[in-house]
């Protein structure tokens, strides 16, 4: 888990080609894995996009703030609902979150997507994933209360898994057969009494059918019209007389039920989970050009026309981020006059902490990868 944590953040950034872009690349590259391999690169070729006026790029730039902020919080549902969906299984989460089968991030081109049909798909994604995620939580949800019902306390739990006809008489006029809670510690005081707590109970009719921690299930047989006097008096021991009628049908309907939940559970889980790896990697790569896009476009607003940019991607070492982000700092601090007063990034200077992105003389989006915190 630790190693991974490493590997969870990328930082996208852009820099305006010197000579060549090639160049920009390669002075990069040197400055960070000379000393310490500071982070690991790769070149993130965007494709030639049609640049509009000014205006229209500084409305998209904000379209694509909210765009980016709607794709990541719909790749991390689907990443979060693949956690809740595998239970037991967690750690095979990120063995099934992998975009493109794990090279998303290495792509050497991104294709042009338009900015609506990346919207529409991603809002797809979303919306099926609400209505899919109700359907498997509702079948999950009435599976757990079954088993709830199958589970706890004598006191609460159904007994229909517990008790056998023979334990029953059945079909008589005049007897009946009771189930009774007793404590453990009061045991001895059941044996001793149970014969006597009413008349016309039956005598040596009482065995323990089940036992939990606390208590044992026991029965008994007496006349009808020795119950309300026998219920009565047991309270007084603590003996609890449970409400319960046998009825063969209904406990064959809740056995019934409760496969027929367990097995619709089973059957929709491999494809949910399917749907999950292929929805994921299509709301990933999504959401990487989406991050592409703006990159474009903050970068011709950075660095004018004509189009001449460099955009790389760069893995963080961990232990050494701060020392890259001065290196980046050098390299580029003299794109920007205001860039000077940026050293500390943690420093809020206003105006320049646009949409809470921090700012850097480099145009600079992260890509935070970390999309799941188990609790």
């Amino acid at each position: 888990q630790e190693k991974d944590r490493k590997m969870t953040e990328f930082w996208l950034i852009s820099a305006p080609g010197e000579k060549t872009c090639q160049q920009t690349w390669e002075k990069l590259h040197a400055a960070t894995t000379k000393n310490n391999n500071l982070s690991t690169n790769s070149k993130f070729n965007i494709p030639d996009l049609k640049v509009g006026t000014l205006d229209v790029l500084v409305g998209l730039s904000d379209e694509l703030a909210k765009l980016d902020a709607f794709v990541e919080s719909v790749v991390k549902k689907v990443a979060q609902y693949m956690a809740d969906v595998l239970e037991d299984s967690k750690d095979k989460v990120q063995e099934n979150l992998l975009a493109n089968g794990g090279k998303v991030l290495s792509t050497t081109c991104l294709d042009t997507v338009p900015f609506l049909f990346i919207f529409k798909g991603v809002n797809q994604i979303d919306n099926d994933l609400k209505a899919r995620a109700s359907a498997y939580n509702n079948l999950k949800g009435n599976l757990q209360n079954l088993e709830r019902k199958n589970a706890g306390s004598l006191l609460t739990r159904s007994l229909a898994d517990i008790v056998k006809k023979e334990d029953f008489v059945l079909d008589s006029e005049y007897l009946v057969t009771l189930l009774v809670i007793v404590p453990k510690l009061n045991y001895n005081d059941w044996v001793k009494q149970y014969e006597t707590l009413a008349e016309m109970v039956v005598p040596r009719s009482s065995n323990v059918l089940f036992e939990d921690q606390d208590s044992y299930l026991c029965n008994v047989t007496l006349f009808r019209k020795a119950v309300d006097d026998f219920k009565h008096k047991a309270r007084e021991y603590k003996f609890l007389v449970r409400d319960f009628q046998y009825n063969e049908e209904e406990m064959k309907a809740d056995k019934e039920e409760m496969n027929r939940l367990s097995t619709d559970k089973k059957k929709q889980f491999g494809p949910l989970v399917r749907w999950l790896k292929v929805n994921f990697s299509e709301a990933f790569i999504a959401w990487i050009h989406v991050k592409a896009l703006r990159v474009f476009v903050e970068s011709v607003l950075r660095y004018g026309l004509p189009v001449n940019f460099q955009a790389m991607l760069l893995q963080p070492n961990k232990k050494t981020m701060k020392k890259l982000r001065e290196v980046l700092y050098d390299l580029y601090k003299h794109l920007d006059s205001s860039a000077a007063a940026i050293i500390d990034a943690t420093m809020d200077i206003p105006g320049l902490n646009l949409s809470q992105q921090e700012y850097y003389p480099y145009v600079y989006y992260k890509i935070d990868c970390n999309l799941l915190e188990f609790k």
